[in-house]
């Protein structure tokens, strides 16, 4: 077995290769950009090498500088992980040449599927479904136009070479191509170094699975079965889970054979995925089609590994060193079920837009039964502009599909983040969601069921109860300690018996709350809850169950009041004896400056146009300037008629939130 191995990767995915070869015995090296000195991964491996600069084109993309430290530290192979250079073909051609193995495909069977135009070409003689489309050059916009038209709207348009959300955009009409085509093209060369684009059908009602592959050197070729990844954010994937609550026995199979009919006619060995879009109307099992190979690890391999039981990155290596797989497809499990969260760096409260900061506290889920967390950070750790936003992937296994989903909003309501912005919380409420829990997706779900944005999940009545009762007692909890407190209230003589009585109103969401505490008897408007929520002053997360229910609550105390997060929602109470709630009703309230004449930059990004100049009249929805960030373009739109009055940015410049970029009249 190889002695040394050296992960040309960062983050999570760096971390997660080393406790592989950690329980394997390998050695294993690190490299890094400027950026990561101090990174997570950095710290887990026995030895590190730096690349050069944080941009990844100065340093994670450099081919010559990462076989430059494998020789200077004697590592025999490189694990590439996702993104970077995993499905470079140049990259894998060049490790050869230096006779360090590649811990994944053949070079061949990289360049044959990292072409998207060529793989979709290669998938039909091979017999696997194709969506129907041009798979042609296409010149310019007004070819695109002509294209689009004659395939039928609505349709994608995708960068050839592209991957991960970036390089995509969706027409439903002329204005849509017109408006897509060139930010398309854009994108992927930025990503990609391609500005190849191709166009194809959009599958309506449409569900994303996809076909996870292990293949050996000696011919053998498996399926470990499905993973459904149709919640989806801007192409972006959100929530997989395995196996598809859509897929019958009989689907499975076909798609399965169908995916090593293609692995087998490029020669593939080592991990890799191929993608399908199914149309969620069709019940007979027919309607998928292939949308492209990813001849690398996918981000969300562990919940294969949850449901097959085997290590996938221990079946790389092992295949890259030369062995056998030790199974046959027969033997391949399918038990339970598993459930992968992606926690991103972004805020889902303002459109989702990417957060970027240092995480000033960060304290996961611990491990457990059915739970598992794959980061690449720590607290302290800088969440950087050059890089993915991914924080963490949250993973959850149960015997059944509910009890995965059950164990997501556990963990998610145990996820303690600050610095910046985060989703955790809407992952909670897609977990709620009776739609997500009835399996009933498709890629659109997202977009259905928030078309307004997000604004935290609804609480329901009786956690609106639950709420106001874990308030009392923690406010009750802090008044007791001031009564510890020289100068402060008057504790009662030492050994006298006093029964305390504490009387609270809880202000939440608008609605107030009357809480009688009297010993352990908790009544909210005059109902009895029982609650056990241990709570000392300061704690910032409380383990509590109410009504013989578990509820964990992320606490912070405000000046003016509590924040309790869980459930999907932070809630913004306040908590006031009977008295003071009274006269607080006479307070001024204070009101918010008005900002609608200015178009803020809503993250820190790179300003790549300006579309508008001073005098210009603008339209409600028409394009006023493009924004850069983590490698994805935002379009930022007037939200209502209007003529500039000065221009405060200019392209090429980098923002950060909240700057002006134009002032209207």
């Amino acid at each position: 077995m190889f002695k040394k191995i050296l992960i040309a990767n960062r983050g999570e995915i760096a971390c997660r290769v080393i406790r592989t070869c950690r329980k394997m015995g390998i050695k294993t090296v690190a490299v890094y950009s400027d950026a990561d000195a101090r990174a997570k991964h950095v710290e887990m491996a026995d030895e590190k090498v730096r690349l050069g600069p944080p941009p990844a084109s100065e340093s994670y993309l450099l081919a010559d500088a990462i076989i430059l430290a494998c020789k200077e530290t004697g590592a025999e192979a490189v694990h590439p992980g996702y993104g970077f250079l995993s499905e470079r073909t140049s990259f894998a051609k060049a490790l050869e040449d230096a006779g360090i193995a590649f811990i994944g495909p053949p070079a061949n069977a990289i360049a044959a599927m990292g072409d998207k135009i060529e793989s979709k070409k290669l998938a039909k003689e091979a017999g696997v479904n194709v969506v129907p489309g041009y798979l042609g050059e296409i010149a310019d916009t007004d070819e695109a136009v002509k294209i689009a038209g004659d395939i039928g709207y609505p349709v994608m348009m995708k960068a050839s070479a592209g991957g991960g959300g970036k390089g995509m955009r969706l027409a439903w009409s002329e204005k849509d191509v017109r408006e897509g085509f060139e930010a398309t093209k854009r994108e992927g060369l930025a990503s990609f170094g391609d500005d190849r684009v191709f166009i194809e059908k959009f599958i309506e009602s449409p569900r994303h699975i996809e076909i996870q592959l292990i293949g050996d050197k000696h011919g053998n070729i498996l399926y470990l079965n499905e993973r459904e990844c149709s919640v989806q954010r801007r192409h972006q994937k959100v929530v997989e889970e395995a196996p598809s609550p859509f897929v019958t026995p009989e689907m499975r199979r076909a798609m399965g054979e169908q995916a090593v009919a293609l692995a087998r006619a490029v020669g593939y060995y080592s991990a890799g995925t191929v993608e399908l879009i199914v149309s969620g109307a069709d019940k007979t099992g027919k309607g998928f089609y292939f949308l492209e190979m990813n001849t690398r690890l996918q981000v969300e391999h562990p919940v294969t590994e949850y449901i097959t039981g085997l290590d996938l990155v221990e079946q790389m290596i092992r295949v890259a060193y030369g062995e056998k797989l030790a199974f046959t497809q027969d033997e391949v499990k399918l038990e339970g079920w598993a459930i992968e969260n992606r926690v991103y760096a972004e805020d889902p409260y303002r459109g989702f837009l990417p957060s970027t900061g240092r995480l000033s506290r960060y304290r996961p889920p611990a491990e457990s039964e059915g739970v598992r967390v794959d980061d690449g950070v720590y607290e302290g750790s800088e969440i950087s502009m050059f890089y993915d936003p991914m924080i963490a992937k949250l993973v959850t296994y149960g015997e059944t599909r509910e009890q995965a989903i059950d164990r997501q909003i556990g963990a998610l309501d145990n996820f303690e983040i600050d610095g910046i912005g985060h989703n955790v919380d809407f992952l909670s409420a897609l977990m709620q969601h009776p739609r997500f829990r009835s399996g009933e997706l498709t890629t659109g779900f997202i977009a259905e069921e928030y078309p307004e944005g997000f604004q935290g999940a609804p609480a329901s009545d009786t956690l609106t109860v639950r709420l106001a009762a874990v308030a009392g007692v923690i406010a009750s909890a802090e008044a007791a300690r001031a009564t510890l407190i020289d100068g402060q209230l008057h504790p009662a003589a030492p050994g006298e018996d006093v029964a305390v009585v504490a009387e609270w109103v809880v202000t939440m969401d608008g609605a107030e709350h009357h809480v009688t505490i009297a010993g352990e008897a908790v009544t909210v408007d005059g109902t009895a809850v029982v609650v056990d929520a241990p709570y000392v002053p300061g704690q910032r997360l409380v383990e509590a169950r109410v009504d013989n229910e578990p509820l964990g609550l992320r606490v912070e105390r405000r000046r003016d009041g509590w924040r309790f997060t869980t459930r999907g929602a932070t809630h913004a109470l306040r908590v006031l004896h009977p008295r003071v709630a009274e006269l607080a009703h006479h307070m001024i309230e204070k009101v918010p400056p008005d900002l609608s004449r200015f178009l803020l930059c809503p993250m820190p990004g790179l300003v790549t146009a300006i579309h508008v100049a001073e005098g210009d009249r603008v339209e409600a929805g028409q394009p006023l300037a493009v924004v850069e960030a983590m490698k994805m373009e935002n379009i930022l739109r007037a939200e209502k008629a209007g003529t500039v009055k000065a221009v405060s940015a200019k392209a090429g410049e980098s923002l950060a939130v909240d700057a002006v970029i134009l002032e209207f009249e």
